[in-house]
């Protein structure tokens, strides 16, 4: 690898140590095909992974990758060349499986949680990709979602934010259920209709529809559909994903893959996350130099 100031989004050794092996043999596969065998690769895997993560950690445009990367167009290029072949989708099914491993829970899954979240969409997102959530007033996409009981994705799908969710969870369910056939329990929020629990028990699952309280007031977290809400608190800490940027719905997904893999890779070495807030430091400091009254907090670390 090139010398360069390391950034915070780099991957550490032990993380490239676990990716490695599927860039390598799909970089193996492609020149297998090519016609420029003998020619050798211009830019290393590593960094150009690097330079993705950059993106989708600090959610800077393509064209403002620092310099010391390879050129951003080859970048993209490869961004866009591993979302086809559904690099980032293999990359997430595999470290799923190391980090349950490490927690001493079974490989085969056997039940699992949906929910939908909508964004808002940049001006560069084509208009016929967007929609209008008339129920939380959001003109964007709608990010759904699959995890199991302990919050690692299992599949995502980009839709307009318009989509139903029952329509857009009946396409994912239909996934999971050829994925993981021995999943035979699903949760899912008090927003799902009737014709879709129909469906699931047609495929041999049981759906639990998971209602808040009677009478909760303000924020109540319900046990299971929380486990999704705690995936989308770990995804926002990838800004990328604080908006939906992405030109195609396809990328979107490719995106939130990689933000997962980023995450599942930390936990399975140990690394953590830079955030602004420690839950171990509640205490503030106060800025120095200034009378305001207003307080920072310690800079801490995040831990998946």
């Amino acid at each position: 690898m090139s010398e360069r100031r390391p950034y915070p989004s780099d991957l550490s050794d032990a993380r490239w140590e676990l990716i490695e092996p599927v860039l390598s043999a799909w970089r193996a596969e492609r020149r297998r095909h090519a016609l420029d065998v003998g020619r050798p690769p211009e830019h290393e895997l590593r960094e150009i992974m690097n330079a993705i993560l950059y993106v989708d950690r600090t959610g800077v445009q393509w064209r403002y990758l620092p310099h010391n990367f390879p050129p951003w167009e080859t970048v993209y290029g490869y961004f866009a060349k591993w979302q086809k072949a559904g690099v980032f989708a293999q990359l997430n099914g595999l470290l799923r499986e190391l980090v349950r491993q490490k927690e001493g829970r079974d490989a085969s899954l056997s039940a699992c949680v949906i929910d939908a979240q909508s964004v808002k969409t940049s001006t560069s997102v084509p208009a016929m990709s967007q929609g209008t959530d008339a129920g939380k007033k959001i003109i964007g996409r709608k990010r759904s979602i699959v995890t199991d009981t302990i919050g690692l994705l299992l599949a995502v799908l980009a839709t307009a934010a318009s989509v139903q969710d029952a329509v857009a969870d009946t396409h994912l369910l239909n996934q999971v259920a050829a994925d993981h056939p021995g999943i035979r329990k699903v949760w899912v929020d008090g927003g799902y209709r009737k014709h879709f629990v129909e469906h699931a028990a047609t495929l041999g699952i049981d759906m639990e529809i998971v209602a808040r309280a009677p009478g909760a007031r303000g924020f109540t977290p319900i046990p299971k559909p929380w486990t999704v809400e705690r995936t989308y608190g770990w995804l926002m800490l990838h800004r990328r994903l604080a908006r939906d940027y992405e030109n195609l719905p396809a990328r979107s997904e490719a995106m939130i893959h990689l933000a997962m893999t980023d995450l599942m890779a930390r936990r399975l070495t140990g690394e953590t996350i830079i955030s602004w807030r420690d839950p171990a430091k509640p205490h503030q400091r106060q800025i120095p130099g200034r009378n305001t009254g207003r307080k920072r907090p310690l800079r801490g670390r995040f831990h998946l």
